[in-house]
């Protein structure tokens, strides 16, 4: 399955989502990418290795997913971006928990990569499941029901927008060089 990304029904703002995979509480970095693959940046590389240890149905399954749904604290243990930088590279475009590591979140957003807290989404989610996050307005979708969380303050949908910190600061310099011609 391809990760979707599509205009809101109302046009005023951004969607994300698609198939769901249900994992639960305290997601650990070194489960999402093992420790030894962390000598690659290639997020296509980084996602043959995703979820490894949990074992080759699961992976089968991320990459037939678009959004990882987790419970409390996904992202805890060591700070690697790899981490959601190999969910990329496996085709995720959201990951939707009731919380997260702090560093996670931060990754999370400077890679690219949308990720909402929503207990209450969380809890109502079922594998399978078709998501939709529309991160500007602030909502999750499931089938008819509709879960607000805070939108992301303009400086964060911004990054989300460029593709990550490295890309939106690659495309400042670029308009800036292009402004001083």
């Amino acid at each position: 399955m391809t990760a979707e990304v599509q205009d809101d029904r109302s046009g005023s703002g951004r969607r994300v989502g698609g198939t769901a995979i249900v994992f639960g509480d305290n997601v650990n970095t070194d489960v999402i990418i093992p420790g030894r693959y962390l000598v690659s940046i290639d997020p296509a590389e980084l996602a043959e290795h995703a979820f490894e240890p949990l074992g080759l149905e699961l992976q089968q399954r991320l990459r037939a997913s678009d959004v990882v749904v987790a419970g409390r604290n996904f992202g805890c243990g060591s700070a690697r971006e790899q981490a959601s930088t190999c969910l990329i590279g496996a085709g995720i475009s959201a990951v939707i928990a009731a919380s997260f590591s702090r560093v996670f979140f931060r990754n999370a957003i400077n890679t690219g990569l949308v990720a909402v807290e929503s207990p209450e989404a969380v809890a109502a989610i079922e594998d399978g499941a078709q998501v939709w996050v529309d991160y500007e307005v602030g909502v999750v979708e499931v089938g008819d029901q509709r879960f607000p969380f805070a939108p992301y303050p303009e400086s964060l949908a911004a990054i989300l927008e460029s593709g990550g910190l490295i890309e939106q600061l690659i495309q400042q310099t670029k308009a800036a060089s292009e402004e001083r011609r």
